[in-house]
């Protein structure tokens, strides 16, 4: 009997045990698992967001006070690879962006000195669980000891110093992909996330380089350009760790961004005769290959380019476009009016999108609040892979530019197709056939021209490259005048030209200017029809209600 109580017991026992075990278990699993939420939802945080939730007081300073010391005891070491490896990634790069006034651009000694960076700012950002990215925030203000040996055309040999140099920016480790083996990760890439501020001198060991006018300026420009193409993100190194084909982590084009600079309006005045002569510069990577100008609109405060231009784009996450309006000066240096971004991470693949940019003085520094004018773009990202089938018998089989396809498609009902090298292929010209039917709805709120506290507005319509025109009737003694009045314009080639719609007050010994608006035929070729109200540029008040409509004709395409 008592054997049998014994056996009772002991299972009785032994499944409260288990239970207690289980459910001993499930807890610290409950509390592993909320812990790794905590710690992911930490480990998306960049250094900006931790210092934005952490006081001074509570940041981990340990953490970067812990990698700075080490950092300075190894630094002799990183010297010495460091030095041999960038010397050998960059030295090319400097002879391919080399001044044409120079023979040879090299380095005769590259070394990083003795001071090593300091990291100020530590963040891991998870990769959708295929890598994980360290961004390190560093400055350093080092004394690299770097001797350009340079030769002129001339074959004067001239050793330039390149020192005091300050640098800040964010520095990134990505390794990646992740596996099994040790150490975790197949390969790590690094590069230069982010560069805040790099500052330097140049100085000719037994002279002064201003000797020789505009060498300082050409060397400076190269040395930038160089690091910008060896070593800026998205351009990133790839070190293998372990033997595999990492050839998807090297950079490489992913699409192409179609940009229309429109116009700009409101442009801060840099002349103090007359007015500023406006030119823009547009980029995705500040490459001077890569870069864009514009036309110089003379005299204008508020130009209109209408200019289309191409981009490649190797990262739609991180890449942004930048617009740069400056004032011409001729042969004298431009004056800076203002600045501009979008990142491309706000753009709909395959979709237009038409923005008013603000000007500002510095994209870093967001605290200027003077009016500097702004800047009218429309843009399409079109990414590799979105081709299409286009058949026309009547055109021959030339590569498009991504917004002419999307307006080709649309117009046409036809879409069309391009493979992945067209980029590099020279392109011909589409031309876009259609008549253009505009009515000229009514006006509100324009400024009053009389003595009387009136106007008697009419309206011009120009069509911008065919300069086709056509005149309103008068209406009298109004600010608010309805005309309702239709026009068509038969347009030869719908993807560069635009309408302009001018308002004046009639008067029986001249006329007065009351306003402007411009408009891209981008909105309509894609709709079809549309009804809109446009604030009038260059006037007080004001705005203009038209109705647009688009009747397109066989499409042909004529040699560029």
């Amino acid at each position: 009997m008592a054997f049998f109580v014994g056996l009772v017991l002991g299972i009785v026992v032994g499944l409260v045990l288990i239970v207690g075990f289980a459910r001993y278990e499930n807890a610290r699993s409950k509390l592993r698992s909320e812990l790794a939420k905590t710690i992911a939802a930490f480990a998306r945080m960049t250094v900006e967001d931790s210092r934005k939730i952490l006081p001074p007081h509570f940041y981990p300073s340990w953490v970067l006070t812990w990698l700075n010391s080490h950092l300075t005891k190894i630094w002799p070491y990183v010297d010495e690879a460091a030095s041999e490896l960038i010397k050998a990634s960059v030295e090319p790069i400097l002879e391919q962006y080399r001044p044409a006034i120079l023979a040879s651009l090299k380095f005769s000694k590259f070394t990083l000195g003795t001071v090593a960076p300091q990291f100020t700012g530590v963040s891991i950002i998870e990769d959708g669980g295929s890598g994980v990215t360290m961004e390190l925030e560093m400055n350093w203000d080092g004394n690299p000891s770097i001797i350009l040996d340079i030769k002129t055309l001339i074959g004067v040999a001239l050793p330039v110093q390149v020192k005091d140099i300050g640098f800040t920016g964010v520095f990134g480790l990505i390794f990646k992909p992740l596996v099994d083996e040790f150490p975790g990760f197949g390969a790590v890439s690094y590069s230069l996330r982010q560069k805040k501020k790099m500052d330097f001198t140049l100085k000719v060991i037994g002279g002064e380089i201003s000797a020789i006018p505009g060498l300082s300026d050409a060397i400076e420009e190269a040395i930038r350009d160089a690091v910008e193409d060896s070593i800026t993100w998205p351009m990133r190194k790839v070190v293998p760790i372990l033997p595999g084909d990492y050839s998807d982590l090297e950079l490489k084009p992913v699409g192409i961004l179609e940009v229309k600079l429109v116009q700009a309006k409101e442009l801060t005045n840099k002349d103090f005769i007359g007015k500023s002569d406006p030119y823009a510069v547009l980029y995705v990577r500040p490459l001077r290959h890569r870069m864009k100008t514009s036309k110089t609109i003379d005299n204008d405060l508020n130009p209109i380019w209408n200019e289309h231009f191409e981009f490649i784009v190797e990262d739609e996450s991180t890449q942004h476009l930048v617009v740069k309006v400056y004032d011409s000066e001729g042969l004298m240096a431009s004056e800076f009016i203002g600045c501009a971004h979008i990142r491309l991470s706000e753009l709909e693949p395959g979709k237009v999108k038409d923005v008013w940019l603000k000007l500002v003085k510095d994209l870093e520094v967001q605290r200027d609040n003077k009016n500097r004018g702004s800047v009218h773009l429309e843009l399409l990202y079109y990414p590799f892979g979105m081709e299409t089938v286009f058949t026309n018998p009547f055109v021959r089989n030339d590569p498009l530019t991504s917004l002419e396809k999307v307006l080709k498609s649309s117009a046409n009902g036809i879409e069309c197709t391009e493979n992945g090298n067209a980029v590099t292929q020279k392109k011909k010209d589409v031309i876009i056939r259609g008549v253009l039917s505009v009515t000229l709805i009514s006006a509100e709120d324009l400024p009053a021209a009389d003595f009387m506290g009136k106007s008697d507005p009419y309206a011009v319509l120009i069509m911008k490259k065919s300069e086709l025109k056509c005149r309103s009737r008068v209406v009298n003694n109004t600010l608010n005048p309805v005309w309702n009045q239709t026009f068509d314009f038969v347009v030869e080639d719908g993807l560069h030209d635009m309408l302009m719609v001018e308002i004046w007050d009639h008067d029986t010994f001249g006329k007065d200017f009351l306003g402007r608006c411009t408009v891209t035929l981008t909105r309509v070729i894609l709709e079809g029809e549309y009804e809109e109200c446009y604030k009038l540029d260059e006037a007080k008040s004001g705005s203009l209600r038209m109705f647009l409509k688009w009747l397109p004709q066989p499409i042909y395409r004529g040699d560029s």
